[in-house]
This record gives C-alpha cells, sequence and structure tokens, in this order.
C-alpha cells in the first residue's frame, strides 16, 4: 500500500512538472528528463533559506521553471553573457572544441546566444516577483556581485573556466541543506574536472540524480 502510494505521488507529480516543461519549453534547451529531474532535485530546498542563482540561463526557462515549484517569496538571480559561449579551451576536452566548430547543428542554437529580453519574458509568466538579471561575462560580473545566502544555485556554464568562475564565487555562499546542480557534468570533460577539483578541496560528494543526467551536490 505505502509503495502504491508513493507511485501515486510520483506520478502526480511528474504530471506537473511535465506541464511546468510545456510551459516554457520555447526558454529552454534541457530534454524534459533532464527538466523534471532538475526541477524534483530544487523541490528538496523548498524550506532551505536563501537566494536562487542560474548561471548559463538562455532563455530563461529552466530557473522560470524551478520559480513554478518553489514559489514566489524568493529572489531568483539570472547570470548570462547574453552574447552566447566563450571560446572553448584545451581543457574542456575535444567534444567542447567540436561542438563550438560546428556552427551548422541543430544544437548549436547560434553559440547559446539568447537575448536577456527572452530571460525577462520567461520569468514573467512565471510566479517570481523579485527577478535580478546580471548580463555579461562571469569573470566580470560574479566577482562584484552581492554575497547572499543561496538555498540553490544551478550551473549550465559549460566550459571550466567558466564553472570554477561560479563555484569560486557562489558555492561558499550555498546555505546548509542547500544544493548545487550541474547541467554539463557528464557532457564536457572541463566543466567535470572543475566540479571534481572543487568538491574534492570541500570534501563534498558528487551525486547523481536517479530522475535523470543531473550531477548535485548537498551541501552538509
Amino acid at each position: 500500500m505505502l509503495k502504491t502510494k508513493r507511485l501515486v505521488r510520483f506520478a502526480t507529480t511528474e504530471l506537473r512538472y511535465r506541464k511546468i516543461f510545456r510551459k516554457f519549453r520555447p526558454y529552454t534547451m534541457i530534454p524534459l528528463v533532464a527538466y523534471t529531474a532538475n526541477l524534483r532535485l530544487a523541490a528538496l530546498v523548498k524550506d532551505v533559506t536563501g537566494d536562487v542563482i542560474e548561471c548559463g540561463t538562455w532563455r530563461g526557462g529552466m530557473i522560470a521553471g524551478i520559480a513554478e515549484v518553489l514559489g514566489p517569496d524568493r529572489c531568483y538571480r539570472l547570470f548570462d553573457s547574453y552574447e552566447g559561449m566563450p571560446p572553448a579551451q584545451e581543457i574542456d576536452g575535444p567534444k567542447a572544441l567540436a561542438w563550438q566548430r560546428d556552427t551548422t547543428a541543430k544544437a548549436y542554437h547560434n553559440n547559446a546566444r539568447a537575448s536577456e529580453l527572452e530571460a525577462r519574458t520567461a520569468m514573467a509568466i512565471s510566479p517570481a516577483n523579485k527577478v535580478e538579471i546580471t548580463k555579461g561575462w562571469f569573470r566580470d560580473t560574479l566577482p562584484k556581485a552581492e554575497r547572499r545566502p543561496i538555498a540553490l544555485l544551478r550551473l549550465d556554464a559549460d566550459w571550466y573556466d567558466s564553472t570554477m568562475c561560479i563555484l569560486e564565487n557562489f558555492a561558499p555562499l550555498v546555505v546548509p541543506g542547500g544544493r548545487i546542480l550541474v547541467d554539463d557534468y557528464y557532457l564536457f570533460e572541463g566543466c567535470t574536472r572543475a566540479v571534481n577539483a572543487f568538491a574534492a578541496a570541500y570534501n563534498w560528494q558528487i551525486r547523481e540524480s536517479r530522475f535523470g543526467e543531473v550531477c548535485y551536490i548537498v551541501i552538509p
């Protein structure tokens, strides 16, 4: 009976999260399974006080969906160049270099370029009441960002330097019980290296969501 109730609860939640995915589908590149996995992980910080930060927002569809789950009563902070991706380096691996060279690929999306207006539009149709959008390269904007407690930090930065910059500036601000979600851990070598190095330095355990290919860290 208990197992049946859990399955029903899981299915009900999945239906809700898929509806959120459909709402923000024009504003995200993240596929359905990974999208709902992010929402399930985000839901686990519902009772954790702090901001929600996403670095690498594209059109804002993922953090807007997270706002649907976590509600309006916290600050949602978006950081992106809104000029596309910086050049990949050797440390990011051959897959990253090949991705950036193949400008005709469907997944290229104009070097992941989106406008600040698109992100604002996505957030405007979410429940979020307080939204802060910072435009610029991470190396320029993150060191100057206001230091406030973070409940959820989501990284979608792909490359080693970008990922490390986010972790150095924001990871120490994630409160106990908060989570760090990493989009590209299983995709690009540089992202993997940066997360592994940072987690090792802090003795943090890297976990994989059982709902989809999302790497995450729970802050002890």
